[in-house]
């Protein structure tokens, strides 16, 4: 699917209902909790992590360190050395974004459906496949580098 060259890589749209159904909102804490254990069984969850740091259940070192182990290192690794993005790997992240997102937006009274794990439903979530032979090897490194002083 080709997009325009001035579109941003990342787009989200969530289509909103325009009424929400008031028992399934009162009890959405309790309907939540078994896809919120099918997400946490999943290798790292960022977005899942990020909303209970949100919620001060788990602190961001907790985080910080199931992503990067998970995710994040390997694929530096890979593109510093190999100037490879498997697309495999992309893909697994995308759906995996994709996910993640449908179980926030429901936890955040965006949309009533409940999240599918193989559905896009009312949330659509895109990323553009980046070309890894166009990205700087090192980029990746200083970005994380200028980011030590906003963690500390």
């Amino acid at each position: 699917m080709e997009h325009p060259p001035d579109s941003y890589p990342a787009r989200l749209e969530i289509d909103y209902p325009e009424t929400l159904s008031r028992v399934r909102t009162l009890f959405r804490i309790p309907l939540i909790i078994p896809i919120l254990v099918v997400s946490a069984l999943l290798p790292a969850t960022p977005a899942i992590f990020l909303f209970f740091a949100a919620q001060g259940w788990i602190s961001g070192d907790e985080w910080f360190g199931g992503f990067a182990a998970a995710f994040f290192f390997p694929l530096i690794l890979m593109l510093l050395f190999r100037r490879k993005y498997p697309r495999w790997w992309f893909d697994f992240l995308l759906e995996l974004m994709r996910f993640e997102t449908r179980i926030l937006a429901y936890a955040s009274l965006l949309t009533d459906r409940y999240p599918a794990t193989d559905d896009e439903q009312s949330v659509h979530l895109d990323l553009d496949y980046p070309d890894a032979e166009r990205l700087n090897r090192f980029l990746p490194i200083i970005k994380w580098l200028l980011a030590i002083p906003h963690f500390i």
